[in-house]
């Protein structure tokens, strides 16, 4: 699972911005991402005045108004573009319900992005993952494994854990976990939209492989979700 065509669509993306773009940070659901983008393209078209929107925004806070009723006006709120729909979103997320948390985080993102765009008379790009980010980086699951089959020797983890801490360093990335489960390894990072990360992975693996050859030329990325160890082992006993 390479992500050469990703890397590209997000260096397109930051060209066509002129560096002008926003990370979602918090990780929500890929699935869930796409059914309020799309929702919120659909309201786009039958959107209601603003003052009418913000009339209604106490809904939000009553517990007899169903969820489904508050999701429509928090995307609503969300194409506002106005500070009065920014703090109406921002104050409801501090106690938002867990059934709603997600979707109004989107919703609040999704309004600032507007908002800033508006105020600031610059086009800024959304740039949302599964996985989510931090300032200009975002949050990858890298699995890769012995090349051998074989359970990990301390040394060898070493080894892995040394030369990913000065890959990431010279790519100004960072390591948030590194895990070793039998004869897999899991990276947790976050790592700059302009980084090539296959060429990351791949020069660690390299660099490792000077002291035994011990690593696998394959791995895995993704920026989707956090894998299980059984879904990392059925990746790569399916790309045998």
């Amino acid at each position: 699972m390479k992500s050469d065509e990703t890397y590209k669509k997000l260096s397109q993306l930051v060209g066509k911005s002129g560096g002008k773009f926003s990370i979602l940070e918090e990780q929500v659901d890929v699935n869930l991402q796409m059914i309020f983008f799309e929702f919120v393209n659909d309201l786009q078209k039958t959107k209601r005045d603003d003052e009418v929107i913000l009339s209604e925004s106490g809904k939000l806070m009553n517990t007899e108004v169903p969820d489904d009723e508050k999701k429509v006006l928090l995307a609503e709120l969300s194409i506002c573009e106005s500070v009065q729909a920014y703090r109406v979103l921002e104050n409801y997320l501090k106690n938002a319900s867990q059934e709603l948390k997600s979707w109004a985080l989107l919703s609040f993102q999704y309004c600032r992005i507007g908002l800033e765009s508006k105020l600031m008379d610059e086009h800024q790009v959304f740039i949302s993952t599964g996985l989510g980010g931090k300032d200009s980086k975002l949050r990858y699951f890298i699995a890769g494994k012995h090349n051998a089959g074989l359970f990990f020797t301390d040394s060898q983890r070493k080894i892995i854990q040394t030369e990913s801490e000065c890959g990431f360093k010279k790519n100004n990335s960072v390591i948030e976990k590194i895990e070793f489960f039998n004869q897999y390894y899991i990276l947790i990072s976050l790592i700059p939209i302009e980084v090539d990360i296959n060429k990351l992975v791949d020069d660690i693996i390299a660099e490792s492989n000077q002291f035994g050859n011990f690593l696998s030329t394959r791995f895995l990325i993704t920026n989707v979700k956090l894998l299980s160890i059984e879904e990392v082992e059925k990746y790569f006993s399916e790309k045998k």
